[in-house]
C-alpha cells in the first residue's frame, strides 16, 4: 500500500504550493489512472511517491516504508517511466544485462513477450530507435522488472494509433495481483479500459477518487436526444451525434462502460 500523510511541497520558497497538507492511499492489484488539468502536480506526485523528490511537510510510505529514506529493497520494487528520457548509446540486450540485477523478480519471458508485441527487435541499438520505440522499449523492460509499484507518467504519448492499441494489450496481459500500476495521463481515451480506479486531482484537492466499479453502478454514460434529457441527467455536453450525458443510474438502467473524458469534464463543473 502506498500511504501519503498530509504532504505540503513547493518547488521554491516563492513558488505557490504544488501540494499543502494532501493525502492519499493506493492499495495493491489496482490500475489507477492519476487525472488533472496541466499544472496540477501530476508528475510531481509520481516523483514524489518514487522518492525522487521529497515532500517539505508530510512523508510517504510504501508498504510502511518511507520512500525518501530509498531504501534498496524499497527501490527494488518500484520502477518509474517518465514522460521524457534518454537512453544510452548501447543495444538493447546490453541495457537489459547492466540494469536487470537490480530487480529480483526480473522475467526474460515478460520482456521477449513486450519487444515481440511491439515488434522491437531485441538487439537493436536504442539509440537508433526513435522516440516512441524508445518509450516501447522501456516499457518493456519496466514491466519485465515485474515489480510491485509501476508509475508511468503520460505512457501513451509519442505513440501513434495502432502502438497505443499494443500498449493496451501489453498492459492487459501482464498486470498481476501483486502489481500496482499508476498512470498519470491526459490521454484520457487510451487508459479508460485498463482502469480500475480514477484519481483526479487539483492542486492539492482530490475533486474525485472513486474505483470504477463504484463509478459505474453510480451513473451510467450515454448519448441521449433533447427530449431524454430528464432530471437524473448530471451533466450533458453536445456532441454530433446528440447529447453526452452523465446520469445517476436508475434501478433499470444497464451498466454502461465508463466515459473517461466525460467523467472529468463532470467533475469540472459539478460535485459527484
Amino acid at each position: 500500500m502506498i500511504e501519503v500523510q498530509n504532504i505540503s511541497f513547493s518547488y521554491s520558497s516563492k513558488s505557490a504550493p504544488v501540494f499543502d497538507e494532501f493525502c492519499l492511499q493506493m492499495e495493491q492489484n489496482k490500475v489507477y489512472g492519476l487525472l488533472g488539468e496541466n499544472g496540477t502536480g501530476k508528475s510531481t506526485l509520481l516523483y514524489l511517491l518514487m522518492g525522487l523528490l521529497r515532500p517539505d511537510k508530510g512523508g510517504i510510505l510504501v508498504d510502511g516504508i518511507d520512500v525518501s529514506r530509498r531504501k534498496r529493497e524499497t527501490l527494488q520494487q518500484m520502477y518509474i517511466v517518465p514522460e521524457e528520457f534518454d537512453l544510452p548509446r548501447m543495444r538493447f540486450t546490453d541495457y537489459v544485462e547492466t540494469y536487470r540485477p537490480f530487480y529480483p523478480a526480473f522475467s526474460d519471458d515478460i520482456l521477449r513477450r513486450c519487444m515481440e508485441e511491439f515488434h522491437l527487435p531485441l538487439d537493436a541499438r536504442i539509440d537508433q530507435f526513435s522516440m516512441g520505440n524508445k518509450k516501447k522499449a522501456l516499457m518493456s523492460f519496466a514491466l519485465a522488472t515485474n515489480v510491485r509499484y509501476l508509475l508511468m507518467d503520460e505512457p501513451t504519448n509519442g505513440l501513434d494509433v495502432p502502438s497505443k492499441k499494443q500498449f493496451r494489450k501489453v498492459i492487459a496481459t501482464t498486470m498481476t495481483e501483486e502489481r500496482t500500476l499508476i498512470m498519470a495521463t491526459h490521454q484520457l481515451h487510451d487508459v479508460e479500459a485498463l482502469l480500475d480506479h480514477v484519481i483526479i486531482l487539483q492542486r492539492s484537492q482530490l475533486l474525485l477518487n472513486a474505483s470504477v466499479a463504484d463509478l459505474c453502478e453510480k451513473y451510467t454514460f450515454d448519448i441521449r436526444s433533447n427530449e431524454a434529457l430528464t432530471d437524473e441527467v448530471l451533466y450533458t455536453e453536445r456532441t454530433p451525434q446528440g447529447n453526452a450525458t452523465l446520469s445517476l443510474r436508475q434501478p433499470d438502467d444497464e451498466e454502461t462502460p465508463l466515459n473517461l473524458e466525460l467523467l472529468f469534464n463532470a467533475v469540472h463543473q459539478i460535485s459527484l
